[in-house]
């Protein structure tokens, strides 16, 4: 890299200005800034006038820092000793030219009220401030940085344009404004805020239809596929909406909402009244859908240590409408929300992916720009199977912890169990596997070391959950 050359213009003030103005460019020359200063580069018998127009003109000299002080800024608007013949010279290049990023004023003092001391040319552009000793060193690195358009802060490449944007592709579930509103209201504590909130989630459930996929000449699973991802603005403003109320409204009446917003899209992963003739993998976009939602609520819900708010979401069953009707049970549990996607099966074979799990792929591909970092999903998502685990023994019926596949080399306990170490927050964490010490796992944790227990496998790969849950050191210390 050429090295940048930078004219300093300044004010003989004083002289102990004139050594901070001295110290400065040294400072500058340090960074590896080509400094140009009179006292260093006007030789005796130097045109002094000569040498200031040809330090602002010259094309060589990239960069000019107006260092402005008092007495510097009414020299300029006064037009008096060199500074003047400087602030013409300037002035002029500055309203003449288009590219004005060679021209920077750096600001060494103030009125008493805080108002910078600058030429009256220069009064209604950016200037960097070194004026705070408290600021100096990030305002002197921003003037480097100037010097050598290396800016803090980089605009990024644009992205290509989202697909759900392609019109006639993307389906509004027409909650953007009632979100807004909701998130407004719960972070303020507004008294709209559980209003606002019922009718985001009564909105989001009663629409959700919306994305029922049409059955057309193409392969089902690419449809299934692009609903997922078409989906992913709404499942974001969901997301967000948990956050808030994790951070802001925790309270037993708001996670109830949530309960019965998942309870009223369980309709939406069977098969609906009006359908009479259908596939087992004609409701594949909701089952993903439903579950990975299902799935954030409760990641963060532990995230935040609403430890008990999660509990509720495990503990308490959910209605299923008509299920009366054919002799099942109209209360179901929360394993109900995975479901088996046949589709992306199908789609893993039939472009021979060679995944272990497409739907794994997915759940950490949409991970990112969440705010939810994809191992507070698995986190989540082993308290899921283990507190159906406990619940059912180890049944057939169980949740399945999709993520988990990504655990790799991890062997060493989640976030929250590693912490339980300390018995007041076990205490305080044991609500979510529903039991009272340690002691109500060894049965299990036997079954599962005895090759009993079952468990999940993707080809070779699985997981050993006393290791996952720190079994050996829980509740261990005070």
């Amino acid at each position: 890299m050429q090295v940048p050359k930078l004219f300093i213009s300044y004010s003989w003030s004083s002289p102990v200005y004139e050594k901070w103005v001295l110290d400065f460019a040294s400072q500058l020359r340090k960074s590896g800034v080509d400094a140009i200063l009179d006292k260093w580069d006007l030789k005796e018998g130097y045109d002094a006038v000569a040498f200031m127009e040809r330090m602002v003109v010259d094309p060589e000299i990239k960069k000019v820092a107006i260092i402005s002080d008092k007495i510097y800024a009414e020299k300029s608007d006064d037009r008096a000793g060199g500074v003047g013949t400087e602030a013409q010279i300037i002035s002029r290049e500055l309203y003449e030219k288009q590219e004005q990023d060679k021209f920077v004023a750096v600001v060494v003092q103030k009125d008493e009220v805080g108002k910078p001391y600058l030429p009256t040319y220069y009064k209604s552009r950016k200037y960097i401030d070194l004026s705070e000793p408290g600021t100096y060193g990030e305002s002197f690195e921003q003037l480097v940085r100037w010097v050598f358009d290396k800016p803090l802060y980089v605009k990024p490449d644009l992205g290509k344009k989202p697909s759900f944007l392609d019109e006639g592709e993307f389906i509004s579930l027409g909650t953007t404004a009632l979100f807004k509103r909701a998130i407004d209201a719960i972070r303020n504590n507004k008294a709209c805020a559980s209003g606002a909130m019922d009718e985001y989630l009564t909105t989001f459930s009663e629409h959700l239809e919306k994305v029922r996929i049409e059955k057309s000449g193409g392969e089902f699973d690419d449809a299934v596929v692009k609903s997922i991802e078409d989906f992913l603005p709404h499942r974001n403003e969901a997301i967000q909406l948990f956050v808030a109320i994790s951070q802001y409204a925790s309270d037993n009446e708001n996670i109830q909402k949530i309960h019965r917003f998942f309870e009223r899209l369980i309709p939406y992963i069977n098969r609906p009244e009006h359908v009479g003739q259908w596939s087992k993998w004609d409701f594949d976009n909701f089952i993903f859908i439903v579950h990975e939602l299902f799935l954030y609520a409760v990641a963060v819900l532990i995230k935040h240590e609403r430890f008990d708010q999660a509990n509720f979401l495990m503990e308490q069953k959910y209605y299923v409408p008509g299920n009366s009707d054919y002799g099942r049970n109209a209360m179901v549990s929360f394993i109900i929300f995975r479901k088996y996607m046949l589709s992306l099966e199908r789609r893993n074979k039939r472009l021979e992916l060679k995944r272990l799990s497409v739907r794994a792929d997915l759940l950490k591909e949409r991970c990112v720009g969440t705010g939810v970092e994809f191992r507070h999903l698995m986190q989540a998502d082993f308290v899921l199977f283990m507190r159906a685990d406990i619940a059912t023994k180890g049944a057939s019926k169980r949740w399945w912890p999709e993520t988990l596949l990504y655990l790799g080399d991890f062997h060493s306990e989640f976030e929250i169990f590693a912490r339980a170490v300390s018995k007041k927050y076990f205490d305080r964490v044991k609500c979510l596997l529903a039991i009272d010490s340690p002691a109500d796992l060894e049965e299990l944790m036997n079954a599962y070391q005895e090759g009993k227990g079952n468990l999940p496998q993707w080809g070779f790969e699985s997981f050993n959950p006393s290791a996952l849950l720190g079994y050996d050191h829980l509740a261990k210390e005070l």
